[in-house]
């Protein structure tokens, strides 16, 4: 069975695999290490772009595509049926927390601000917010979003959980005019989908309070960019992103100037343990797909 995966260091991270494995390594598009009608079981380069997508054309045998991103929506509604999709759900948990509780923190003790003071020696000595006794919304109640609340509690703040659909201890979409205004901070970490596309638009925004912290850690179009920026601008709210519509943001776009917004170039996941975390889901799926047993991670919907 043949095995593509992006870095030559996936293969020992793999763990054991079949004795009939070849595993091989394609690291971009234009380096197929060999003739792409055989592949059985394929692991894209990770933040892979549509170019990548559509060498499935090529790949008459293909069954698996194993993701190294939480992420689905370049891959999603673009297979054919006969291809599995699994996203790396679980691999990204712990990095992109971390990276939402620093970008509040950030933004709420005024390290921007203090960095650009220390760019200039000039002692800027003030009071600062704090993320004690914050209310916090979580739009997105997936794996990323449970590890990130599990890091947050102990801040002494309240969680508010949000999800496509209610369920118990969780509320819906649909209740989101209702829960934003009482929000001090609110964390996107939905999947891009048909129904996310937007989601963050200048209606979305009114809702706000004054003084609210946005963070999105999903992609950038589920923020529509020119309705935050209008709000920003204003100073009204506060804008922390990893992600933006487009990416990358052009050099000359407004938010990279505005005080009150924190921005970084989608690095949220990209940490050393992203390997081990990655290529460990892709061997055990592996495993799983040789012995018949139900692959995890399988995607439906966009999800």
């Amino acid at each position: 069975m043949k095995v593509w995966i992006p870095h030559e260091t996936g293969r020992d991270l793999l763990g054991p695999l079949p004795e009939d494995s070849v595993v091989e390594v394609m690291p971009a598009p234009g380096e197929l290490p060999s003739d792409p009608a055989d592949l059985v079981f394929w692991v894209p380069p990770f933040l892979a772009k549509p170019d990548v997508v559509a060498l499935v054309e090529r790949m008459p045998a293909l069954r698996v595509v194993q993701l190294m991103t939480a992420g689905a929506d370049a891959w999603a509604g673009r297979l054919p049926q006969r291809v599995t999709l699994c996203d790396a759900r679980g691999v990204h948990d712990s990095p992109t927390a971390e990276w939402v509780v620093a970008a509040i923190l950030s933004y709420l003790r005024c390290f921007p601000e203090f960095v650009r003071a220390q760019e200039r020696g000039h002692w800027g000595y003030r009071q600062t917010p704090e993320l004690a006794g914050k209310r916090i919304l979580i739009v997105g109640s997936g794996s990323i979003g449970r590890a990130l609340e599990a890091r947050l509690l102990p801040f002494e703040v309240s969680v508010t959980r949000v999800a496509r659909r209610a369920r118990p201890g969780v509320h819906g979409v649909d209740e989101l005019p209702a829960l934003l205004p009482a929000a001090d901070v609110v964390v996107l970490l939905v999947p891009l989908t048909t129904e996310t596309t937007g989601l963050v638009d200048k209606g979305f925004l009114q809702y706000l309070g004054d003084g609210a912290l946005l963070v999105n850690a999903a992609r950038g179009p589920v923020v529509d960019t020119a309705a935050v920026t209008e709000e920003a601008m204003t100073g009204r709210i506060g804008f922390a992103a990893d992600v933006t519509d487009p990416e990358p943001l052009p050099a000359d776009h407004a938010l990279w100037r505005l005080p009150n917004v924190l921005i970084t170039p989608h690095v949220a996941g990209s940490v050393p343990g992203l390997h081990r975390r990655a290529y460990g889901l892709a061997g055990e799926q592996l495993r799983r797909l040789v012995s018949g047993a139900p692959l995890d991670n399988i995607v439906t919907d966009g999800y």
